[in-house]
């Protein structure tokens, strides 16, 4: 299998967070796929990096996406990020919606990382899924 279904999963977890109730009453529109430029919300997602693996099996051709999705918060302390990051968990982990090529078998979460960054000391938090896709 190829990347051909990376940017077709992309857009269904895009779609997703921001279809969420939990999620989009959190930051709203502020689901981005780079930092935005200028004046960052107090507090927002970000889709990150991502790892693909092939998966091919003798029914199919697939792949294992382990894909990033940063929760941002220039707010003191962590607790306003976690929010969130437990609604992008929720949204997330286990939904199936529906791609414009291919399918999501499985989608998981794996495991997350709470830190401070950059001179701002703004904090991240980075939540890592992992997707089990195959090609229709």
């Amino acid at each position: 299998m190829s990347y051909t279904l990376g940017a077709a999963l992309q857009a269904a977890v895009y779609e997703t967070l921001t279809q969420d109730p939990a999620v989009s009453g959190l930051v709203g529109d502020a689901i981005f796929d780079n930092a935005p430029a200028g004046a960052e919300p107090q507090l927002y997602a970000v889709l990150g990096i991502e790892d693909v693996f092939a998966r091919n099996d003798k029914t199919g051709t697939g792949a294992l996406h382990r894909f990033t999705v940063g929760v941002v918060s220039n707010e003191a302390g962590f607790a306003s990020g976690k929010v969130l990051a437990a609604a992008i968990s929720d949204a997330l982990h286990g939904a199936q919606p529906v791609m414009s090529r291919g399918r999501i078998v499985s989608m998981n979460f794996e495991r997350a990382r709470a830190r401070r960054t950059g001179p701002e000391q703004r904090r991240q938090i980075n939540l890592r899924f992992a997707a089990r896709v195959e090609d229709a």
